[in-house]
């Protein structure tokens, strides 16, 4: 698959599955859908194992579990995270996307090519 994954992006992924409480088998469940400035808007979670049809996708060590049509948008994508005053979460550069100017917030829009996802919109599972 072709997916680059940023050293900061890959750290804060293993810090969510290695302390996500889902077990030693754990994996990043990553859901892309089209929409969003970038093209993308996405969800994820930490689960145990893959839901049912999702693929076990290994991204530069990384055990990630993908439905079909994420692994499909997310071809030729690169995951980065940033933590700044204005934005902290994952950050999609889809080098095929292009910025949409329709919803009329593009003042504080991304860059064209560059969505995000909070880390406020993690769900928090109770033991």
């Amino acid at each position: 698959m072709d997916l680059t994954i940023t050293p900061s992006a890959e750290k804060f992924i293993q810090r969510m599955v290695r302390f996500g409480g889902a077990g030693p088998d754990a994996g990043f469940r990553l859901v892309v859908s089209p929409g969003g400035c970038s093209g993308l808007a996405s969800e994820f979670s930490i689960e145990a194992a893959p839901l049912p049809g999702d693929a076990v996708v290994t991204v530069q060590g990384l055990k990630l579990f993908l439905p079909a049509e994420s692994r499909l948008l997310l071809q030729g994508v690169t995951m980065d995270f940033k933590d700044t005053p204005l934005q902290s979460g994952l950050v999609f550069i889809d080098p095929k996307a292009t910025g949409c100017g329709s919803c009329g917030s593009s003042a504080s829009a991304p860059v064209p090519g560059e969505g995000s996802v909070g880390i406020a919109s993690i769900p928090i599972k109770s033991a």
